[in-house]
């Protein structure tokens, strides 16, 4: 498909026939840039006029390719219900969370696509997240291949920090709907130390402050011995200066005596957008709300958009000030911020900023082009064997379920990656043939309050005594974060694997709430956890005697045997309640109670083992 990306008048160069070339794409929200790197030094591939910007928008009119960039932007206020942007914000989101943000989703869903991908409705297509991004990323890459005269195949594509597995596979299905090979997925803030060369630096701590469209990213990196290191992330999926331009917008059709809805969206959102850029330079803006039945004058002031802006921006210095007391950093102790993302021009950003971290942010790369100026090294070093060590991190811890519905962590967040964890598990039930494996993500202690990933079995197990299979699972999180999960059972070498291919359904800011979440219920899940574990163990052990009970209950008189009944009803009444302390007394009273028997039973256990044979023969 060609897509009309090229202002009239240029005329795209003739492709080469050798191999395609690599380059670094940043997929943004608001807009997306691509750069090419020879020599260890990028350039970012730019149009006729000298821009390197490509709006991240598409039109679809029902004749002919979609339009990708500048002019697909020049349709929002003429044709709205045809022009698709700020897409990436529904990466890796379902049908149900985005049914919740009715009239704030510019767009009307559609049914859903198979495998619950959520589609929207633009003109007469129905087009999924996925498709969308796809085209802006065919748009980017022909951008390249005028430029620089040569099919491009092969790309580094930069993701939020803080993209969940579900966003990242959305973000690399798009790429390879493109055309493109996706030789990494690389963090935003990653790329951008990158750019400033803070790759080679001896050693300091560095924190990249990424404020772009849709997202929010804070990350703090240690360079020590030429080894890269995210040691610390934290964020907002939905925190960007999309939010700045719906405040703006609001406040502009309340000044008509109207709200934002879906209808107007578009177009108060063009008008907001301009305000904003305006006021970057400006004290004062004043201009036109055209929605076509009527036009309205509005004006606002440097002081205004501030007072607007401002909870969204004190939002963004909360999340980097926990993020560095999680690392256990102070904002002296860094030897430079980094700011990333076109609403870091913002002069409330830059001020709140400097003011937290004590210093004024680095900015000699153009905050727009900086991640694409790293994501292009990282293609040249992986494409001529000159690869820089990026140690990245997990958002979010990785586990399984265990029985009680309890988390049993196996790959901690924060841990770098790529990385390989294994840990062994066991039965519960006597004669077990097959285990469920269940996998979740998050902090919290118990599943009910995790986000699970994906769930598969292991068939095949032989029948044994319950806890006597060895079953190791294997978590393995690659370079781009992607999970693959494997369980293997030790005595007969039976295996399953799943690579994680989560559903697309998302709440908003899953990631950043399931971080706060674990820190204010820290010590209920805690409490909630043990309790669980105490009544698991509790269940084992009546288990364990009733099965015993049915194959040795001769060994014991009447009088011994109700009293052993009489203790498995005290164990299941307290396992019924939330005396935590109650279940672990009564379990202790039923081993108390059964001790005798279980010496009988090993006393018989013996006889039958030697009946029949001579004292010489167990003795030689």
């Amino acid at each position: 498909m060609l897509l009309q990306i090229h202002e009239p008048g240029e005329t795209p160069l003739p492709h080469e026939t050798e191999k395609g070339l690599a380059v670094g794409i940043d997929l943004g929200t608001t807009n997306s840039v691509v750069a090419f790197a020879r020599d260890q030094k990028a350039e970012i591939v730019r149009d006729a006029r000298g821009v390197g910007l490509v709006p991240s928008v598409v039109a679809y009119f029902e004749d002919g390719d979609p339009l990708v960039g500048e002019l697909a932007r020049r349709e929002l206020l003429d044709n709205p219900e045809v022009v698709v942007s700020s897409i990436k914000r529904l990466m890796g989101r379902g049908p149900d969370e985005l049914a919740k943000l009715g009239d704030a989703l510019p767009y009307e869903l559609g049914p859903p696509a198979e495998g619950g991908m959520a589609r929207l409705k633009i003109g007469e297509r129905l087009l999924t997240p996925v498709e969308i991004s796809a085209d802006i990323l065919r748009g980017v890459k022909q951008r390249a291949e005028i430029a620089l005269g040569r099919a491009v195949d092969r790309a580094v594509v930069t993701v939020p920090a803080y993209f969940d597995d579900a966003a990242r596979t959305a973000t690399r299905d798009a790429a390879r709907l493109a055309g493109l090979e996706v030789l990494r997925l690389v963090a935003e803030p990653t790329a951008a130390a990158l750019a400033y060369g803070l790759d080679s630096q001896a050693e300091g701590l560095y924190a990249v402050y990424d404020l772009g469209g849709g997202t929010f990213d804070f990350s703090l990196l240690r360079l020590e011995r030429g080894v890269f290191q995210v040691l610390a992330t934290g964020g907002d999926a939905a925190l960007g200066g999309d939010d700045f331009d719906h405040a703006i917008a609001k406040r502009f059709m309340a000044e008509r005596g109207a709200k934002l809805d879906r209808d107007h969206v578009k177009q108060a959102l063009v008008t907001a957008r301009l305000a904003k850029e305006c006021l970057t330079d400006r004290d004062d803006w004043d201009g036109f709300l055209d929605l076509g039945e009527a036009e309205s004058e509005h004006k606002l002031t440097r002081a205004e958009f501030e007072k607007l802006i401002a909870p969204f921006v004190e939002r963004t210095i909360q999340i980097a000030a926990a993020t560095l007391e999680d690392a256990g950093v102070t904002p002296d102790q860094l030897g430079g911020v980094v700011l990333v993302g076109g609403s870091t021009r913002v002069l409330l950003v830059r001020q709140h900023v400097a003011e937290f971290f004590g210093k004024p942010a680095l900015t000699d790369i153009d905050p727009d082009e900086v991640v694409a100026v790293g994501a292009a090294l990282q293609a040249e070093a992986l494409t001529v064997g000159s690869d820089t060590l990026l140690l990245d991190v997990l958002p979010l811890s990785l586990g399984l379920e265990t029985m009680g519905g309890i988390v049993e962590k196996v790959v901690e967040r924060n841990t770098p990656i790529p990385v390989s964890r294994a840990q062994e598990f066991t039965t519960y039930q006597d004669g077990q043939n097959a285990m469920a494996i269940h996998v979740v993500q998050g902090e919290r202690e118990m599943v009910d309050q995790c986000r699970s990933l994906a769930r598969f079995e292991l068939d095949g197990i032989p029948p044994m005594v319950a806890g006597a299979a060895r079953i190791r699972v294997t978590f393995s999180v690659d370079a781009d974060g992607l999970l693959t999960v494997s369980a293997k059972e030790a005595t007969t070498g039976v295996e399953s694997r799943i690579e994680v291919k989560p559903s697309y359904g998302l709440t908003e800011d899953e990631m950043a709430a399931m971080l706060r979440a674990s820190i204010d219920n820290a010590q209920d899940d805690m409490e909630r956890r043990l309790l669980t574990e105490a009544r698991v163990e509790a269940r084992r052990a009546v288990n364990a005697v009733q099965a015993a009970l049915a194959v040795d209950a001769d060994l014991l008189s009447a009088d011994e045997l109700a009293r052993i009944n009489e203790t498995i009803e005290m164990v299941e009444r307290a396992m019924s309640s939330t005396d935590r302390a109650a279940v672990q007394g009564a379990a202790e009273e039923l081993e108390h109670r059964t001790k005798i028997f279980a010496e009988r039973r090993m006393d018989r256990g013996i006889r039958k083992a030697l009946a029949g044979r001579a004292v010489a023969d167990i003795g030689g």
